[in-house]
Parts: structure tokens; C-alpha cells; sequence
């Protein structure tokens, strides 16, 4: 198994994040879609259809991306004068390259595109972030700037076309059987569908307030604390590292107030 190269300072804490609708406040895949693919309903229905099991992320993201007949460099136009930041990432990103968290970008979007935003968004420092994703790859015949030009390369072969479980994964296994107690403590933040095969995966899960992952962790009995902005993530962040409370509180907080109202209303708060 591959070291993964984000160990190599030995970290104390790793973040692992989604990136649309996450780190951005748009999910840029969602826009393109609505705006220059086949519209929102579609998209609902297939996102519905996903959420439900009745059919994958991977066949309803192709799907979705296959209505979009724009080039690809207008795609990535359109979205930088669309896209914005969470108004907090940029403060807890300073936070982690400060305290030497690595930050791990997981997405089921396309590198240049995430590239493009995050060097636009957040500035030269983004050139730091990890990003593990799928591919923007010009479709036999035709150059990314034609129309019809472009396609997905998904990162695997799963029906999420990027399991990100297999990304985290190897940060875990790499200890086992060795130094279990040198395992970083390993957080992620999510909001999606694309999230759902990474809900198990971590010490922590930030699943943000209202949206679909959510839904699939209050089902599915997966450990979660609700985040409505990074504000709220960098506030318990803090008390962690600082050892003011253990992840299991965190996540038994939430439990709780699953438990007593039926969903997860609390959002964590800094301090």
C-alpha cells in the first residue's frame, strides 16, 4: 500500500473535506447542471434516486454531466463568476496550515475546476491543499473547447466513480498491526451524496445542517455533528485539539439531540 504522503510530517490531526457545497457555499456540479445542463428538476430527481439507493452516484453524475454541451473553458468561466466561499474556510485553513493539519480535498468534482476556484478563492496558499478527485478528459475526436468536447475519467471503478473511503482508508491501515497510537486523528466535513461512502471513515464526521448526508446518518445510525458554517467546524476544531473535549462527546451530543427530537437541530458553536 502506497504511504500516504500527507503522514510524512506526522501529523497530529488530518482534515479530510468535500469540497462542493461544502468549502464553497455552491455546489459547482449542481450549477452547471441547473444552468447549462437539462435544470434542476432533473438533477433533484436523480439526486433522489441516488439518495435512495434505487440508482448510483456514478450513473446519475454521468448523466447529469452528459446534458452539459458547453466547452469546457467557458464551464470553468462560468463557475468562477458564480462560485463563492464559505466565509469562514479561509480562517480555518489558516488555523490548520499554522497548526500543521494537512488538508485533504475528496471530491467527486473535476481537478481544473476545483484548481481554478481554489486559487481564486482562497489565494497562492491553496497550492498546499490535497486534492483527490476525478478528471476532465476531452471525449475522442474533440478538444475540451469544442461543444460535446469533454467528459468525466472517474477515479475508480466503484458506483460512486470516486469512493472516497479508499482515500481515507490507507491513512488508517498504515498503522495497524504497528504504531496504533501514532494514528492521526483523522475529522471529516461533508454534505452529500458524494459523502455518504466517507460518513464511516473518520474520527469525526462534520455533516452540514439541512442536506442530504444529514438524512443518510440520522437513518443509517452513522456518528455525526451538524455544521452550518466552517465557523462552526474551526470552534470545535479548536476545543479538540486544545483536549477541552473528546471527539465522542462531540458526536454523542448530536446523538442525543437525534435521539430526543428525532433530528439533528444542534450546530456545534465556537467558543
Amino acid at each position: 500500500m502506497p504511504y500516504p504522503s500527507a503522514l510524512e510530517g506526522n501529523p497530529k490531526y488530518i482534515f479530510f473535506t468535500d469540497f462542493d457545497g461544502t468549502i464553497t457555499l455552491q455546489d459547482s456540479n449542481d450549477m452547471m447542471t441547473d444552468n447549462l445542463g437539462f435544470g434542476q428538476k432533473r438533477r433533484k430527481e436523480l439526486n433522489k434516486d441516488c439518495l435512495d439507493g434505487t440508482s448510483t452516484f456514478r450513473d446519475t453524475f454521468q448523466e447529469m454531466l452528459d446534458s452539459i454541451s458547453t466547452p469546457f473553458p467557458e464551464c470553468v468561466d462560468y463557475l468562477l463568476e458564480h462560485i463563492t466561499l464559505d466565509p469562514h474556510f479561509t480562517t480555518f485553513y489558516n488555523y490548520c496550515l499554522t497548526n500543521s493539519i494537512p488538508v485533504i480535498v475528496l471530491s467527486s468534482g473535476m481537478t481544473p475546476i476545483i484548481r481554478a476556484l481554489l486559487h481564486k478563492l482562497v489565494g497562492p496558499t491553496a497550492s498546499h491543499i490535497e486534492i483527490i478527485c476525478n478528471e476532465a478528459v476531452p471525449r475522442p475526436g474533440k478538444t475540451m473547447a469544442d461543444q460535446n468536447g469533454w467528459t468525466i475519467r472517474f477515479h475508480d471503478d466503484s458506483g460512486f466513480g470516486h469512493d472516497k473511503s479508499l482515500a481515507i482508508r490507507p491513512y488508517r491501515e498504515h498503522f495497524v498491526g504497528t504504531n496504533e497510537s501514532g494514528r492521526p486523528m483523522m475529522f471529516y466535513a461533508g454534505d452529500g451524496v458524494s459523502d455518504l461512502s466517507a460518513a464511516r471513515e473518520t474520527d469525526l464526521l462534520f455533516a452540514k445542517k439541512g442536506r442530504d448526508l444529514v438524512t443518510y446518518c440520522e437513518r443509517e445510525g452513522v456518528p455525526f455533528t451538524v455544521f452550518e458554517d466552517w465557523r462552526d467546524i474551526l470552534g470545535k476544531m479548536r476545543e479538540i485539539c486544545e483536549g477541552k473535549i473528546s471527539v465522542d462527546e462531540v458526536a454523542k451530543e448530536t446523538y442525543e439531540d437525534v435521539k430526543t427530537n428525532g433530528h439533528a437541530d444542534k450546530t456545534t458553536t465556537t467558543k
